[in-house]
């Protein structure tokens, strides 16, 4: 994995958008001490310094996952959701990044400003339940906090999820060889939200595509080399990350990226490239080239997954480097420093 270098000053939004800046925060001041702790467990399996989508443990047959996420979107009611649904689903999604579709369990922390609507608190559970259910993930456990007017906006979420799977995927899985496939259309959630937050108007639907993939996940087990969600960075970042860790180049073909006629429209306007603009329900997946046809058939079975599609393939050159294949000619697709839109889960 490629050593990033953290500047000294003080905490930037970028440093919360999923991309270089967030990563190098992360593993220059949070990981390098509490990955010098004993791990009681963790030390076998996956611990805080492999910086994967979550923790796991073996236990007897199956492996343990847990994971946490922390939601702080603006506007916390957008087309297609609200951060209940988001706070469930994400963390439901990163349990199944790690083959963990089986949720034992989720925890939910809830911080309040005073003043907070009860009508909109009420919305906001409900939509979680829903999510729960489609999820098949109960909430077990859980705190609420009220803090003064103007001391926080609005509401912030917490989520913790425990699953089991009895095969662990990892996001350093690739080789050369391996096909990439991305679940769906991209792009659909960050310039939703982008939209709804700036009151752009533009022609056709734009809504977040947040919902809980662990039932179309499930569909594919065991077929998966390596899988993370394309969440804050999107596509380029989580691509970026995986290729690094990895030890491969990935070379992605633009044409057979899917990206809807609204989402392109948006980009254009905003001048944001799609690639670079956060998920809430799609996965980027490692396949071996003898099953990717299987697997892409499984996923287009799916409600999820009809919009899935083979975008690129994994090759031995140019370690940790995205490639992008225009059909006109090739180019390195950068890694951004972080979401071009702060606050988007």
């Amino acid at each position: 994995m490629t050593t990033l270098a953290m500047p000294p000053g003080r905490v930037t939004l970028k440093q919360g958008g999923g991309g270089r800046a967030m990563r190098a925060l992360i593993e220059k001041l949070f990981v390098r001490d509490f990955a010098t702790l004993p791990q009681q467990g963790f030390d076998t399996g996956v611990g805080i310094a492999a910086m994967d989508d979550g923790a796991a443990m073996k236990i007897g047959d199956d492996w343990l996952v847990i994971t946490t996420d922390s939601h702080v979107i603006h506007p916390i009611f957008f087309p297609g959701g609200d951060i209940g649904r988001l706070s469930i689903s994400g963390t439901v999604n990163d349990l199944a990044m790690m083959g963990a579709t089986r949720v034992l369990g989720m925890t939910c922390s809830v911080i309040l400003e005073e003043g907070f609507a009860i009508e909109s608190l009420e919305t906001i559970q409900q939509s979680m339940v829903a999510a729960c259910r489609e999820a098949n993930a109960p909430v077990v456990t859980g705190d609420t906090k009220v803090m003064g007017r103007g001391e926080l906006d609005g509401i912030v979420i917490n989520t913790t999820g425990i699953g089991l799977t009895r095969t662990l995927v990892r996001d350093n899985g690739l080789s050369a060889g391996d096909r990439i496939i991305v679940t769906g259309s991209i792009g659909e959630h960050g310039l939703a939200v982008m939209v709804a937050r700036h009151g752009i108007e533009i022609e056709g639907d734009l809504v977040s595509d947040v919902a809980p993939m662990s039932s179309m996940i499930a569909t594919i087990a065991g077929h998966v080399t390596a899988m993370k969600d394309p969440t804050r960075g999107g596509v380029s970042s989580a691509l970026h990350e995986m290729a690094s860790k990895s030890g491969v180049g990935i070379v992605i073909d633009e044409r057979a990226v899917p990206v809807l006629p609204a989402v392109r429209a948006a980009g254009e306007l905003l001048g944001i490239d799609p690639l670079h603009v956060a998920n809430e329900g799609k996965a980027l997946l490692g396949v071996r080239p003898d099953a990717a046809e299987s697997v892409l058939t499984r996923l287009r079975a799916h409600p999820l997954g009809r919009r899935a599609a083979i975008i690129g393939t994994c090759v031995a050159e140019r370690p940790g480097s995205i490639v992008l294949d225009t059909g006109f000619g090739r180019r390195l697709l950068a890694e951004p420093e972080g979401e071009p839109l702060p606050r988007i889960c």
